[in-house]
């Protein structure tokens, strides 16, 4: 059920789009994207150096108000056209989240056609409040993940993060959030989004319950151990179809379809042949890539430039894939904030830096 529903109009007297981004980072969002962001001329002069005070506590952070977003004449006001985006929230993470809001809504172009569900395990009144201080304008509601729901059913992988409840939770969406909403992308929280949302919700699913970019060039057996390859029973799940590896990060889910099939359940099943035979080595994605790999929606690669926060181990720096970009998503043990707060950045975390809206002692460009 849903434990927070904060639906308030925006302002009218928002800030524009087009002269929010901190110069840092600037000349390369350009590049990347030079038909999906532009910048008044006088954003140069508006420039000016501030001190930002430290927050209050070292646990839950503290954020500027982001500003309003608001749609164009050509947006429909219908609730059937609403864009629905479910996310992870919590403390360690919430930074991520509040940078990958401010990019998707900075870069759509009928911001208030999309809301947000959030997923959390502890619900904190300290994150609700800097949801509703930060984007006092959001259309969003906060549900409850109970760890129970995946109590002895998480073996223990490379990365300890990949091990946390929450991880979990996009295999029960189809349980935790309401009927009424049948279709949803689903996107972690080390995201940004440099194009308009739009264009991934309009995927055609045709007859396959989950839409993500395929990458079969990746080797895909080993994502699973040789238990598993050397188990003819185990290894014919794959039978009839060609597997490719995908990155649950970002997934265009069909919801209703996901019940009907009854996907929960047979992404569970390999979640206890795992507790019992060790079949793979990673978290959450592996169960999910033996019920859906090869049977799934391929979208073009720029919607998941995946695999930025580099490997599960070190987390060492990485560049861009070649080709066009419309996510960028720190996959990877590196994250940005963290790099960036360490004085120990990747290149490509400069990318990131524009969308953060977190207070801190340094010494920040703002308009």
């Amino acid at each position: 059920m849903a434990f927070w529903n904060k639906n308030v109009p925006s302002s009218s007297s928002s800030s524009s789009s087009s002269n929010y981004f901190p110069i840092i980072g600037l000349l390369s969002l350009l590049l990347l994207h030079p038909t999906t962001t532009t910048f008044s001329s006088s954003f140069a002069n508006a420039i000016r150096v501030v001190a930002i005070q430290k927050p209050t506590s070292d646990d839950i952070p503290s954020f500027r108000e982001a500003p309003a977003f608001h749609n164009g004449n050509a947006c429909s006001s219908r609730d059937i056209d609403k864009i629905q985006i479910v996310m992870p929230v919590d403390a360690n993470y919430i930074r991520g989240t509040m940078a990958a809001v401010l990019s998707i809504l900075q870069h759509s172009t009928c911001p208030e056609n999309t809301s947000f569900h959030f997923l959390s395990i502890h619900l904190e009144p300290e994150i609700i409040s800097l949801i509703n201080s930060t984007f006092p304008y959001l259309s969003y509601k906060i549900y409850h993940f109970h760890p129970n729901r995946v109590r002895g059913k998480i073996s223990k992988s490379i990365r300890q993060a990949l091990d946390q409840p929450l991880n979990y939770a996009r295999i029960y969406l189809s349980d935790i959030l309401p009927k009424d909403v049948p279709r949803v992308i689903y996107l972690d929280s080390d995201i940004i989004v440099v194009d308009d949302i739009a264009k991934l919700w309009g995927v055609d699913l045709g007859d396959k319950v989950l839409a993500a970019p395929e990458y079969c060039h990746a080797n895909f057996i080993n994502y699973f151990t040789d238990t598993f390859w050397s188990d003819v029973n185990l290894a014919k799940t794959f039978e009839g179809r060609r597997p490719c590896y995908f990155n649950t990060g970002v997934m265009v889910m069909d919801l209703d379809e996901w019940r009907k099939g009854g996907y929960t359940q047979k992404v569970e099943e390999w979640m206890l042949i795992q507790k019992q035979r060790r079949i793979y080595h990673l978290g959450s994605l592996p169960p999910i890539l033996l019920v859906f790999a090869g049977n799934i929606k391929a979208v073009d690669h720029r919607w998941n430039q995946h695999g930025l926060g580099g490997d599960n181990f070190e987390g060492k720096c990485r560049g861009l894939h070649p080709g066009p970009i419309s996510l960028l998503h720190w996959s990877g043990k590196g994250k940005p904030w963290l790099r960036l707060d360490a004085r120990k950045p990747c290149t490509i975390d400069y990318l990131w830096a524009p969308y953060d809206l977190y207070r801190s002692t340094r010494v920040a460009l703002e308009e």
